[in-house]
């Protein structure tokens, strides 16, 4: 296991530069569950290029609104909106063993089940594929989310190994913030 710390801290996760740690080619194909605002989905979709293919992921369904308005403002015609509970094993309705990278970042302290939500990453990702889960290390006094809902990086390594994965790397994300990479056992 490596530990990549080519990322300064910062008071924030920023995923234009942490996104390059994640190996995209043109023609990758990944999803952001939990995609929000959509900043991992603005990042990767030029590294994807054309024949790539990204999947913004989210139960709230103006959020993803907003992101497509963006997304069309950008130009970018590689990525496709899924409004659904990730939880729920099929609801992505993604084909299994389909997707090159699977993205959650500061989702996993926000999910009743956690472990639903990283088997259904399990199932569309190809065997080759890499998760990667970026939250928060604490709650910091409100600058995260409240004390008793922050999944600490031993506990979300707990529950991917028990929806099959294994830890492949650690990186530095940023201040307040775990970075893990993950690849199918």
């Amino acid at each position: 296991m490596d530990n990549n710390t080519n990322i300064k801290p910062c008071s924030f996760v920023n995923p234009a530069k942490i996104i390059h740690l994640f190996n995209i080619k043109e023609g990758s194909k990944i999803a952001d569950f939990g995609a929000g605002s959509g900043a991992y989905i603005l990042a990767a979709a030029p590294l994807a290029g054309h024949t790539g293919k990204l999947f913004a992921i989210d139960i709230q369904k103006d959020l993803l609104l907003k992101l497509k308005k963006q997304v069309l403002t950008e130009g970018y015609t590689n990525v496709k909106f899924l409004w659904t509970d990730f939880e729920k094993l099929g609801a992505t309705k993604l084909n299994n063993e389909s997707l090159d990278i699977v993205i959650l970042s500061n989702t996993i302290f926000q999910l009743e089940d956690k472990l639903g939500a990283l088997k259904e990453s399990y199932r569309v990702l190809k065997n080759t594929g890499k998760l990667y889960i970026i939250d928060w290390t604490e709650s910091f006094g409100g600058l995260g989310p409240d004390k008793d809902s922050v999944v600490p990086k031993d506990e979300a390594l707990e529950i991917s190994k028990k929806a099959g994965f294994i830890l492949h790397n650690e990186f530095n994300p940023g201040e307040h913030h775990y970075g893990l990479e993950l690849t199918k056992q």
